[in-house]
């Protein structure tokens, strides 16, 4: 994918495709050349055994994984295809707890590709889905649980988007220390953004976009722009910066930070720039509103071809991670972890465990950290040696 579900084909790539269906769920990935990885990237080695032990398999696509507020022993996984399940105790509950796939064109990069529980869940009952509709456009949508179940009828939706292309949906949905609910999208598909919607503040494709709430009438307020397919945004719960990994055209995935005490726009470069190397391309210009940022770490397509954001983790069962954002790519199935220097230099390690396919991390109350793959299973990330199968 381009991100994770998948990426359909970009109708007007010129670069080696980077494409992977997968025969049990329709994902496909998407991806192209080869290109050198920073030098971190290469050199760290890990320093703690690490392992991922599995919790359940069976799953249909999991396009992320989230903890319900007042039920920490059970996982909801969105599927693709718009059903989210319940995993307790390594088993994947038959019934599911949400069943959009009437209203969810599914396949490529679309499908459900994103899910929230607001904050006050347990009082409120709400939680929020992201997917493209039967006519490929994306829909954000709120909903109320009542016990295991969510009745699809009980949705309002708060933002439509028409979609040019069939790839680059984004789709992450999380909940900032505010209690704000933020959104990322892709820059519409293709490849190259043939559009110029990266540096193009009229629109909502290419941004995070949050939701201002407190208004008389809620609205979605651009916080930062220039960005290829964000697939996974994740905010670190102990200072509140948040982290977005964005998956590259053809040379670089890349690792950036907003923190928390930005008050202005930020400017990812998208697609002016492809990770911190200005694109040849065309006459595309640079947007000046907001800060330019940088990428805090880069990798080329000699080490994968579609990073997947996980979490700054905050847990205790291991120890040498704590402090370090974890992330992976779907392809190489690597898993990294870094971590920022006084000076906002990256150390960056590449951790003793794979996990091919992986499309989404998860975060539990206590911290911990938990991935799913598209080959449908479940695993958590535990102290030890050796990954198992």
């Amino acid at each position: 994918m381009t991100g994770a579900p998948a990426k359909s084909r970009p109708s007007r790539s010129r670069s080696r495709p980077r494409w992977l269906l997968w025969a049990g769920g329709g994902l496909v990935l998407a991806g192209v050349g080869l290109a050198l990885a920073s030098a971190l990237d290469r050199g760290a080695r890990p320093r703690a055994s690490l392992q991922l032990v599995e919790e359940a398999e069976g799953l249909g696509s999991p396009t992320g994984l989230e903890v319900r507020p007042g039920d920490p022993g059970r996982l909801y996984v969105p599927e693709q295809s718009g059903l989210v399940r319940i995993v307790e105790r390594g088993r994947v509950s038959p019934r599911p707890f949400l069943d959009l796939r009437p209203n969810v064109l599914s396949g490529g990069e679309r499908g459900l590709l994103g899910l929230a529980f607001a904050p006050d869940h347990e009082r409120s009952g709400l939680l929020y889905a992201h997917y493209t509709n039967k006519a490929g456009d994306t829909r954000v949508v709120r909903l109320r649980a009542r016990g295991d179940r969510v009745d699809p009828r009980s949705a309002r939706t708060l933002l439509r988007v028409r979609q040019p292309y069939e790839n680059h949906k984004g789709g992450q949905l999380a909940f900032d220390r505010r209690g704000r609910l933020h959104l990322g999208l892709g820059d519409g598909g293709s490849a190259f953004d043939p559009d110029e919607r990266g540096q193009d503040l009229r629109g909502p494709l290419a941004k995070i976009l949050r939701l201002e709430s407190e208004n008389p009438r809620p609205r979605w307020k651009t916080v930062a722009y220039g960005l290829r397919n964000p697939w996974r945004f994740s905010f670190d719960r102990a200072n509140g910066d948040l982290w977005i990994a964005d998956v590259g055209q053809d040379r670089f995935e890349e690792i950036d930070v907003m923190p928390a005490g930005e008050r202005g726009l930020v400017n990812f470069g998208w697609g002016v720039y492809e990770g911190r190397v200005r694109q040849p391309r065309r006459t595309l210009r640079l947007n000046r509103r907001g800060r330019l940022a940088a990428p805090v770490t880069v990798y080329g397509r000699d080490e994968g071809c579609s990073v997947t954001g996980g979490f700054v983790y905050r847990g205790r069962a291991i120890p040498a991670l704590r402090g370090r954002y974890v992330y992976g790519d779907l392809c190489s199935g690597t898993i990294w972890s870094l971590r920022r220097r006084p000076d906002g230099r990256a150390e960056v390690r590449r951790e003793p465990v794979k996990l091919p396919l992986v499309s989404a991390f998860g975060q539990d109350p206590r911290g911990e950290l938990h991935a799913v793959s598209l080959d449908g299973r479940s695993l958590a990330l535990r102290p030890g040696g050796g990954a198992q199968r």
